[in-house]
């Protein structure tokens, strides 16, 4: 079984002149250079899976917590929410929470076309959400932006387990006068 040579060729310099250097290396060397390569990323591809594994299988259990919570005008200031009353999309929301580690967390969060938010985070159990404090930061409503009575904040402990959510009852804001219907 015969390989052709190869011709290889290379230049380095010695402090003046560029010298080129040429040298035949049969097809097997290369081969075999090929072959090494290959094998060199095929164990760094079976440790990168090794530690994948012992990661996942370390014992660290996860948990996640939600929670939701609307945003509504309260167009007549009545404090009860009616069927002149309507969500506001866009209002902005402050969700600070303390782990059981100690840590401290600050989520932010706006509401959608239904007026709802939504906090959500996946970490591991050991950290989860001890306790919470839910807040209105703005409305961006020009008719309604005047935050209702007892619409400061909520705080709560959160006791849910993995997967579950907590709900908190709605912010409201007012307009700065009411429409006449109201009175």
């Amino acid at each position: 079984m015969g390989f052709e040579p190869k011709k290889e060729s290379f230049a380095f310099s010695n402090g003046k002149d560029y010298i080129l250097c040429t040298s035949l290396v049969s097809s097997a060397e290369s081969l075999r250079r090929k072959t090494h390569t290959m094998e060199s990323k095929n164990k760094i591809m079976v440790l990168g899976f090794a530690f994948l594994a012992v990661f996942l299988t370390s014992g660290v259990k996860s948990w996640t917590g939600e929670i939701h919570g609307r945003v509504v005008c309260d167009v007549c200031a009545d404090s009860s929410i009616g069927p002149e009353d309507h969500v506001l999309e866009g209002a902005e929301v402050a969700v600070l929470c303390i782990t059981k580690s100690g840590e401290v967390v600050n989520y932010q969060a706006f509401t959608n076309a239904k007026g709802l938010y939504t906090v959500a985070e996946t970490m591991p159990e050991s950290d989860r959400w001890d306790a919470c404090l839910a807040r209105p930061i703005s409305s961006f409503h020009d008719r309604c932006n005047r935050l209702g009575h007892g619409s400061t904040g909520i705080k709560f402990t959160y006791n849910r387990p993995s997967g579950h959510f907590h709900t908190i009852r709605p912010f409201v804001y007012r307009p700065s006068t009411s429409p006449t219907y109201c009175i």
